[in-house]
């Protein structure tokens, strides 16, 4: 009926895929240099020892098959439930209808707290009432109380990689280095590159948006998923040229998220952060058992079910030390990536094993930043991610486009030689702060 509801009726409607058809995503893409240089120029890049430019990809003294020395694994991205997008912002629940806003229900037992709907109110006055109470009576413990909400929005992110290839590389490359089609190499290289930069936005170091005076186009980018799982203490410790250059305001980016802030007070915006007391060098301790297990001790009590791990692999090898010097060792489970929150079958989807902690998948990414203020480096964050509320919201997947001379249009990008696109439109979406956790400041 032309309804989007489900991940895969976006692909559908983009791709024109059937209904239980394959699925020809092209996942990724980068930024390269255009493959238009003069063939018959002089190039130094065949003595060995210098880089090879756009040049020699049809060099005839290499070989046949142009192999990756890069590693451009894909985690952050992949382990983020993708869900269509459906609407520019949600509602969010930000306090009781009494007792308050924080984890646990608050209450008073000496007379001191508020009346009916009080975020305080007296442990006698939360619902006890008498027989045949009357309606609206506040001394029979009735009377009008309401939760509130608030409003979150969230604008569509672009991006995008463009490369070029000339005429002249793409028939040379079927002649003097028996590459064959360069356009289907470039391409795949492309969009592993399109893929680790949407990776690298998802996990760029809260710093980046500490200074707006040389990044002031970092809200571009993805929103990052060390600034969605954070919080105004941590912010403000970070602040003030600890590690931060531009002062934290409810107006920059530092301070702003999802058409809130998080500047004036502590608020439902907050995640579970240890970063320790501060930020200060002096402040760095080492990563212990204690810590990850108050995290997701912390994140229980406050609702969340945390349902990953991702961290670095520094990390994974401290945390696998320390269990082993107590005669413990981790788990291990397989992983499949869901859409819109269903499962894949085995068999049907592309599956991993990854080590565990208390059943929590912990998953790898070589991306992960360290934040820290040391002289000496130290292993990476660890965020704890409850995926059942936080998410990659798609407004176009990933498209490639191509056009040029081998479509018979050197008109339509003006050179002879085609000119191609990857292109993704989306933005992360978090509808439950605290239920998400981090811990920073470890070596």
């Amino acid at each position: 009926m032309g309804y989007i509801n489900t991940i895969r009726d976006l692909e559908a409607a983009t791709y024109g895929l059937p209904a239980f058809g394959g699925n020809s995503l092209l996942k990724q893409a980068g930024t390269v240099a255009g493959l238009h240089t003069a063939h018959d120029i002089g190039d130094t890049v065949a003595n060995g020892t210098t880089n090879i430019t756009s040049t020699a990809m049809y060099n005839q003294l290499y070989g046949q098959k142009v192999w990756s020395m890069l590693n451009r694994e894909v985690n952050a991205l992949a382990m983020l439930s993708k869900r269509p997008y459906t609407s520019s912002g949600w509602r969010i629940l930000k306090s009781r209808p009494f007792g308050g806003s924080d984890s646990k229900l608050t209450l008073q037992f000496d007379g001191s707290g508020g009346g009916i709907g009080a975020d305080d109110p007296q442990a006698d006055e939360i619902g006890g009432v008498p027989e045949n109470a009357g309606l609206s009576t506040a001394n029979d413990g009735l009377g009008s109380m309401a939760p509130t909400y608030a409003q979150l929005f969230m604008s569509p992110k672009t991006i995008a990689h463009q490369f070029d290839i000339s005429e002249l590389a793409m028939e040379m490359a079927q002649i003097d280095d028996g590459l064959g089609d360069i356009r289907a190499i470039i391409r795949e290289d492309m969009g592993k590159a399109h893929a680790e930069a949407q990776n690298k936005m998802l996990l760029m170091d809260l710093k980046a948006y500490g200074e707006s005076s040389a990044l002031g186009n970092i809200e571009r980018n993805y929103t990052s998923l060390l600034k969605v799982v954070s919080s105004r203490a941590e912010i403000l410790a970070a602040d003030n040229s600890v590690l931060m250059t531009d002062p934290m305001s409810n107006s920059n980016n530092l301070g702003k998220i999802y058409g809130d802030e998080r500047h004036t007070a502590a608020s439902f915006l907050d995640a579970e952060v240890d970063f320790n007391s501060s930020y200060a060098a002096s402040s760095v301790r080492p990563l212990t058992l204690t810590l990850l297990n108050n995290m997701i001790r912390n994140l229980r009590i406050a609702g969340g079910s945390p349902k990953c791990i991702l961290t670095g692999y520094d990390t994974i090898q401290a945390i696998a030390d320390l269990l082993q010097s107590q005669e413990r060792f981790m788990d291990r489970k397989e992983v499949i990536p869901t859409h819109n929150g269903v499962r894949g079958i085995k068999g049907q989807e592309v599956g991993f094993r990854v080590a565990t902690y208390y059943d929590i998948p912990l998953i790898p990414c070589k991306d992960m930043t360290s934040t820290l203020n040391a002289s000496d480096s130290g292993i990476s964050d660890l965020l704890f991610l409850d995926t059942d509320h936080l998410w990659l919201s798609v407004l176009k997947p990933t498209q490639y486009f191509e056009d040029g001379i081998s479509n018979g249009n050197p008109f339509g990008v003006g050179r002879l030689g085609n000119q191609a696109l990857y292109r993704t439109i989306g933005e992360v979406g978090c509808s439950f702060f605290k239920g998400q956790g981090k811990i920073t400041n470890v070596a």
